[in-house]
């Protein structure tokens, strides 16, 4: 007897959910990998990730998967939406993984565990070459990947995909003109100013209380203790197994306050959309997230739009100078403000003002193009980057650590993610302008420390959709036009220009 869409749907759910669980559990070991494994077990976990990424590929890629897909997709007009749009992604997501056999995914799986070995060591000597050979056996699988994939006019179009569905190389490289056209000269004319002092930001701050207060923010975010947790990790992340289990990391630096404080409240946007995520939707493209540029628009939107706006600190200032009254005792909220909103160029993207940031994005963007297109070679690529970063932010690099090793995302083969970073912070202005216009009073409610209407505003328009829309669809529900870099852009003039009194 022939099954009911029904029936097969639910067979289909099944099986996600244990490749969920599968892949869920490679999330687990990575994140234990970078929080508590001793370094002697490296070798042996990414052999162990490796075998996991086999089997979690097998299981969505194998013929009786295939064909139930195949025969439920035959049916989909009959189940209800939200099951026939988990069936119209898991197609498209399988068409692309089928693209790779198991063992490419096993190598590319080693490849980059090993490399990210190699980026630990490499860091701590502060020495690329440890690196490069590594990063070269990445640089050539994602190279590999690309034409496995096929693409219409840029390989790097095809790694893009995975990150950001439906954007280009040609689109980014239209948004970054913008950048360079609007911020550069911006940027230029705040540098002309006299400097605004954050010195108060570099005192002494111990480690313990830098840790207490980021809880005490991460909570009032509402982010859910419950279902999650914050480690300390050498490069902060958040990473999810379920909306039940979404775990934070942060890094400390005793004389920097902004070092661990913005990378928790940075790291508590990721974490709120993964917990707001449908928990019923667990192991379905409805119960994950849309793009990452839309997850890094979260971050953002929390971390700048909120974090940093002088609203938000005239509520939790006090607080702040109870936790560190020695060190603040005679900063005014004021000061304060100025100080965290400071524009100076850089060194380390992470460090950086909400404005040099997109310059930082802008090397990394274009160096991985030029390495998967194969005009910039690995053993060329420090000084590719030292190059860059004089000619766009006019600095030395002073080491490799600094420099081209400051990041990690490219030892876990994570080409194509970094114009995100970029993308996050234009869809947060323009969604925290909408938030405005949609929830009165929104700016004396955070004055007053209240960002739950916000949060609730967030999940029901972003985090409870899932993947119902593509980036550019839910930006265009949301807002009513597209991406319009034109929404950061005043936000910054309207921000800077009272900051430095332009």
């Amino acid at each position: 007897m022939q099954k009911s869409a029904q029936e097969l749907y639910e067979q289909f759910e099944a099986k996600m959910k244990q490749k969920a669980d599968v892949e869920y559990s490679i999330g687990v070991l990575s994140w234990d990998k970078e929080v508590n494994m001793p370094p002697a077990g490296a070798n042996f976990r990414s052999q162990q990730i490796a075998t996991l990424a086999g089997i979690a590929h097998e299981l969505f890629t194998n013929a009786e998967f295939s064909d139930l897909l195949g025969e439920v997709a035959t049916q989909k007009e009959e189940l209800a939406p939200k099951a026939s749009k988990n069936i119209e992604l898991t197609l498209k997501d399988h068409k692309r993984v089928t693209r790779f056999d198991q063992a490419f995914v096993m190598r590319r799986s080693m490849a980059c565990s090993k490399a990210y070995d190699a980026w630990l060591k490499a860091r701590a000597a502060n020495d690329y070459q440890l690196f490069q050979e590594a990063l070269g056996e990445v640089v050539a699988i994602k190279r590999e990947e690309a034409e496995l994939l096929g693409y219409e006019a840029h390989p790097y179009d095809a790694l893009l995909e995975e990150f950001e569905p439906g954007y280009t190389a040609a689109m980014l490289d239209e948004l970054f003109a913008d950048v360079k056209a609007k911020l550069v000269g911006f940027v230029r004319e705040i540098r002309e100013k006299s400097a605004i002092s954050n010195d108060f930001l570099h005192k002494s701050y111990p480690k313990q209380q830098q840790w207490d207060f980021s809880i005490f923010l991460l909570e009032k975010l509402g982010y859910d203790f419950q279902s999650g947790r914050q480690d300390w990790s050498p490069h902060p992340f958040t990473i999810n197994f379920s909306p039940k289990d979404v775990r934070v990391t942060t890094r400390v630096d005793e004389n920097d306050l902004a070092n661990l404080l913005w990378s928790s409240i940075h790291e508590c946007g990721h974490a709120l959309y993964e917990q707001g995520l449908p928990a019923e939707m667990y192991g379905l493209p409805l119960g994950r997230h849309i793009s990452l540029g839309i997850h890094e628009s979260q971050s953002r939107l929390w971390e700048n739009n909120v974090g940093r706006s002088l609203d938000f600190w005239r509520a939790y200032y006090p607080e702040l100078q109870k936790a560190f009254g020695e060190q603040l005792k005679s900063v005014s909220v004021e000061q304060f403000y100025a100080g965290i909103n400071k524009i100076e160029t850089g060194l380390i993207r992470t460090e950086a003002d909400e404005l040099h940031y997109h310059f930082h994005v802008l090397i990394r963007y274009e160096l991985e193009k030029e390495l998967i297109e194969g005009i910039l070679e690995v053993k060329d690529l420090e000084a590719a980057w030292n190059e860059r970063y004089k000619a766009y932010l006019d600095v030395d690099v002073s080491d490799a650590k600094r420099g081209v090793l400051q990041d990690v995302h490219w030892s876990y083969g994570n080409i194509g993610y970094f114009p995100t970073y970029s993308l996050g912070s234009f869809y947060a202005a323009q969604f925290f302008q909408q938030a405005g216009k949609e929830i009165p009073n929104l700016k004396q409610q955070i004055q007053q420390g209240n960002t739950t209407t916000l949060l609730k505003w967030l999940q029901e328009n972003i985090y409870q959709e899932g993947r119902s829309y593509t980036a550019k669809e839910l930006c265009e529900k949301l807002t009513g036009e597209p991406l319009n870099f034109d929404y950061f852009y005043q936000y910054a003039l309207e921000k800077y220009k009272g900051l430095y009194a332009l």
